[in-house]
């Protein structure tokens, strides 16, 4: 089988030659750029600087040479423009505090407080507020919230509208441009066009935008999904108009080329429970996820793919009922997340994409033989019959040690091989 292949068979829930491998095809399955880097010296690929592509988790590109050395089966199209806002062009040299020496677009403009923290900007307008910060020897940045005082009286759902706007030509041309060339890899194209993510808490502040109106206040959001419920469905209807819109003029550049589309990237799970109830989830969100994975459906084979962290299990079941075809990261550390009962429960009607090895304790501070031990034992659970794509519980973490992540791509050969 081709790597296209192999992700499709999976995605059709059924036995491919191999379990398909998914590293950097998304902003959620990807790997900091320190690791990015360390694996380019442990394969002994050329020396050159890793790109930052996504400098809201300084996530690094693993360019076509290192998908080829790790087996990768799937190929990524990014958003059009960052977390923060620019594109990715003209690619320049960056130092981290770290001492990593790296690539950024022309439009990373950054500076350094009094504390040594460095600040980011949207657009790359170092004349507006900024909207990230990473702390002096961090790694990645956080938004600045910039919420104004909220006035009750003059709150317009169209001020959290601003970042689900009518797509550009431009951006359509990007699109097309980037789908025909992921294609020609060879590997399973999955496209992030954007617009449809209902409630992501990482877009709420909006790094984006210079200065955002509306709700932007995280803790503010959340309180609003319970007290200010019409004003979410204002918002959640509007956004889902112009999504389809969006939808039908995407559909109609990237022809064929998709494989399967980056929704949404909501999180519903916290470690030990949901962020709300199955009641909330069908009546302030089901709606409008169904209504995009219907039209995504019925216009297109795209698979649709469903990103939420956490003790997502009482909310599968919905998730499956609105369409999604893809869970991720499938965090089967969290509670009731256990890979044995999701894949008995599930298995045959959604396809987990992630849960591969645990990033937050086994990945980073585990032996090799302990992640060895884990990714066979996952692959034999969840890859059982098809519907699993291997990728780690999220994006794998900086400075995790390269002895553990060859381990974690060795020991995915040595199950494909038996």
């Amino acid at each position: 089988m081709t790597s296209r292949q192999r992700v499709l068979t999976a995605l059709n829930h059924q036995r491919p030659d191999k379990i398909p491998v998914d590293f950097g095809s998304t902003a959620v399955t990807g790997m900091h750029v320190s690791c990015v880097a360390a694996l380019r010296d442990y394969y002994d690929l050329e020396k050159r600087p890793v790109k930052v592509h996504e400098p809201y988790q300084m996530l690094g590109l693993l360019e076509q040479d290192l998908l080829k050395a790790l087996g990768i089966d799937a190929e990524g199209v990014p958003a059009a423009e960052t977390m923060f806002g620019f594109p990715n062009e003209d690619w320049k040299p960056w130092k981290t505090d770290s001492g990593l020496e790296v690539l950024v677009s022309k439009y990373f403009n950054v500076t350094k407080d009094k504390n040594g923290d460095t600040l980011i900007y949207p657009k790359g307008d170092p004349d507006a507020p900024p909207s990230g910060r990473m702390p002096k020897g961090g790694f990645f940045f956080d938004t600045i919230v910039r919420q104004p005082p909220i006035d009750e009286a003059g709150l317009d759902p169209n001020d959290n509208l601003e970042e689900f706007g009518e797509i550009s030509g431009a951006h359509l041309n990007y699109f097309k441009q980037e789908t025909k060339k992921a294609a020609a890899s060879g590997r399973a194209v999955v496209a992030t066009f954007g617009g449809t993510a209902f409630g992501d808490i990482a877009l709420v502040p909006a790094p984006f935008l210079k200065n955002p109106k509306g709700i932007r206040d995280i803790e503010e959001w959340y309180i609003s999904t319970v007290i200010r419920q019409d004003y979410i469905h204002k918002v959640f209807e509007k956004q889902t108009e112009i999504a389809l819109r969006n939808l039908q003029k995407v559909k109609a550049v990237v022809e064929d080329y998709v494989d399967a589309v980056f929704v949404c990237g909501t999180d519903f799970g916290t470690q030990n429970s949901t962020f709300c109830s199955p009641e909330t989830f069908r009546n302030l969100y089901k709606p409008y996820y169904a209504a995009v994975n219907q039209w995504i459906h019925e216009n297109t084979r795209w698979k649709t793919f469903k990103h939420s962290c956490g003790a997502v299990e009482p909310l599968i079941e919905d998730m499956i009922d609105c369409g999604f075809d893809i869970l991720n990261p499938v965090q089967v550390s969290a509670f009731g997340m256990d890979a044995k009962i999701l894949k008995s429960k599930y298995g045959d009607r959604i396809v987990f994409w992630g849960g591969g090895v645990d990033t937050q304790s086994t990945l980073p501070f585990g032996t090799a033989e302990q992640v060895r031990r884990q990714v066979l034992e996952r692959c034999e659970v969840l890859g059982e019959n098809g519907g699993f794509v291997f990728n780690a519980v999220h994006n794998v973490q900086a400075n995790t040690p390269v002895k553990n992540l060859v381990a974690m791509f060795d020991a995915v050969a040595e199950f494909n091989g038996r």
